[in-house]
C-alpha cells in the first residue's frame, strides 16, 4: 500500500510513542482516530490520525486516496499532512494541527459580526478551493464543520479540513459517486447526474448563505422532502433575517446556488464578484440576528463532528495561561467546571472506552488519580437525555463511573 502513494518516504517506527506524546483524543472517523499529541523532539502540537491497517481491508483505495491529495497539497488555508509512520499494525498520518476552533464557535463568541467578515472568510475558502481546482482535486464535502481557525488570534485566517471525500479529476473526466452532507450537497449529485468541480461552488455558495443570516437554505425533517427542495434549488432570503443584507450579497448567492452546474460560477468567477472584489459587503453589525440562528440550527450537530475542534482550543488556551499540566485536567484550581450545556461542545463519541474517559477528565478532572465519582450528579440524567445508548455503554464500559 505504501508504495501507491507519492510524496515523503513513509517512515518506520517501532512505537509512534516514542516519537510523539499522546495528549487527547480529537475525534473518531469510519476506521481512523484523531490524537492530539506533542512531538518529544521539538515540543510542537500535531494531530495523528490514527488508521488501523486491519480496518483498511477492502477500504485501501479510499484511503490512499485521501493521503494521495493531501500529499499534493501546499496551500496557507489547508491543513497539511506533514509526515506519515507505519507502527505496528497501525498507519499514523501527522497533520498540521489548526487551534483555533469552529467557525461557527467564533462567529457566535464575537460581540460584532458583518457581512464584511462573511466576505472575507468566503474569499478564503474561495481561493483555497480554486487551488484544489487547479490541481484537479473535487472537495466534495465543503460545510461549517470542516471550516477551522488556525489559532486563536482575533484576525486568524481558515483552514479547510477533511478530505475524506475528496477526488482527483482526471482530465476531461466527471464523477458520479454520491457523496457529501445532504444540506450541502449539489442538485446534480442529488439527482445521480454526472458532475464536475462545480459541487464545490454550489456548497461554498450554501456556506455563504449560512454566515449571512445562520440558518440553512434548505431543510426538512423529512429528507426526502429536503432532497426535493435542493433539486429545485427552492431557496429564499427570508424576511426579517434579511432585509439587512445587501442585494450583493444576495446576488453573490444567487450565482453560486445556481442549479445548472453550466451556469453556475467558478471559484474564479465568484472571486471576481463585488462582494468578495469590491467592497458592496455591508458592515452593518448583523451579530445579534445570525450568532441566535446559528445557536437555533446548529447546537446538535456537535455530537455528530468528526473533529473535536474545541478540545484542542481549551488546550491551547490552557497552554497560554501556562496551566497546561500533562495528565490532568480542568479541575477546581485549573478552572471553571463546564456546563452540560458545554459538555455538548467538548466531547466527541463518548460511547467510546477513550471517550468517556476524556469526557469525565476534561468536564470534572477525573483521572490521572482523581476520583470517578467526582461527576455531577445531574450530568448523568443530562447525557442519558442526550442519548441513551451512550449512557448504556458508557456504564458497561466504565462501571466505577458514578453518575448519581
Amino acid at each position: 500500500m505504501p508504495g501507491a502513494v507519492e510524496g515523503p518516504n513513509w517512515k518506520q517506527a517501532e512505537d509512534i510513542r516514542d516519537i510523539y506524546d499522546f495528549r487527547d483524543v480529537l475525534g473518531t472517523g469510519a476506521f481512523s482516530e484523531v490524537i492530539l499529541a506533542e512531538d518529544k523532539r521539538t515540543q510542537k502540537l500535531v494531530a495523528i490520525k490514527c488508521i488501523a491497517k486491519k480496518a483498511l481491508e477492502g477500504k485501501e483505495g479510499s484511503m490512499e486516496n485521501e493521503i494521495a491529495v493531501l500529499h499534493k497539497i501546499k496551500h496557507p488555508n489547508i491543513v497539511a499532512l506533514d509526515d506519515i509512520y507505519e507502527s505496528g499494525g497501525h498507519l499514523y498520518l501527522i497533520m498540521q494541527l489548526v487551534s483555533g476552533g469552529e467557525l461557527f464557535d467564533r462567529i457566535v463568541e464575537k460581540g460584532f459580526y458583518t457581512e464584511r467578515d462573511a466576505s472575507r472568510l468566503i474569499f478564503q475558502v474561495l481561493d483555497a478551493v480554486k487551488y484544489l481546482h487547479d490541481l484537479g482535486i473535487v472537495h466534495r464535502d465543503l460545510k461549517p464543520e470542516n471550516l477551522l481557525y488556525y489559532n486563536l488570534d482575533e484576525d486568524s485566517k481558515i483552514m479547510i479540513s477533511d478530505f475524506g471525500l475528496s477526488k482527483m479529476e482526471d482530465p476531461g473526466s466527471v464523477l458520479s459517486t454520491a457523496c457529501g452532507t445532504p444540506g450541502y450537497v449539489a442538485p446534480e449529485v442529488l439527482a445521480q447526474k454526472p458532475y464536475s468541480k462545480a459541487v464545490d461552488c454550489w456548497s461554498i455558495g450554501v456556506i455563504a448563505y449560512i454566515l449571512l443570516c445562520g440558518y440553512p437554505p434548505f431543510y426538512d425533517e423529512n429528507d426526502a422532502k429536503l432532497f426535493e427542495q435542493i433539486l429545485k434549488a427552492e431557496y429564499e432570503f427570508d424576511s426579517p433575517y434579511w432585509d439587512d443584507i445587501s442585494d450583493s450579497a444576495k446576488d453573490f448567492i444567487r450565482h453560486l446556488m445556481e442549479k445548472d452546474p453550466e451556469k453556475r460560477f467558478t471559484c474564479e468567477q465568484a472571486l471576481q464578484h463585488p462582494w468578495i472584489a469590491g467592497d458592496t459587503a455591508l458592515d452593518k453589525n448583523i451579530h445579534q440576528s445570525v450568532s441566535e440562528q446559528i445557536k437555533k440550527n446548529f447546537a446538535k450537530s456537535k455530537w455528530k463532528q468528526a473533529f473535536n475542534a474545541t478540545a484542542v482550543v481549551r488546550h491551547m488556551r490552557k497552554l497560554q495561561l501556562g496551566t497546561s499540566q500533562e495528565g490532568q485536567g480542568p479541575t477546581a484550581s485549573h478552572g471553571e467546571l463546564l456546563t452540560p450545556a458545554a459538555a455538548a461542545k467538548s466531547v466527541l463519541s463518548p460511547c467510546r472506552a477513550s471517550g468517556w474517559l476524556l469526557l469525565s477528565r476534561l468536564l470534572c478532572g477525573v483521572g490521572s488519580g482523581n476520583d470517578p465519582r467526582a461527576v455531577p450528579p445531574a450530568l448523568g440524567p443530562w447525557i442519558q437525555g442526550q442519548d441513551p445508548l451512550c449512557m448504556r455503554d458508557w456504564g458497561q464500559t466504565a462501571p466505577l463511573l458514578s453518575l448519581n
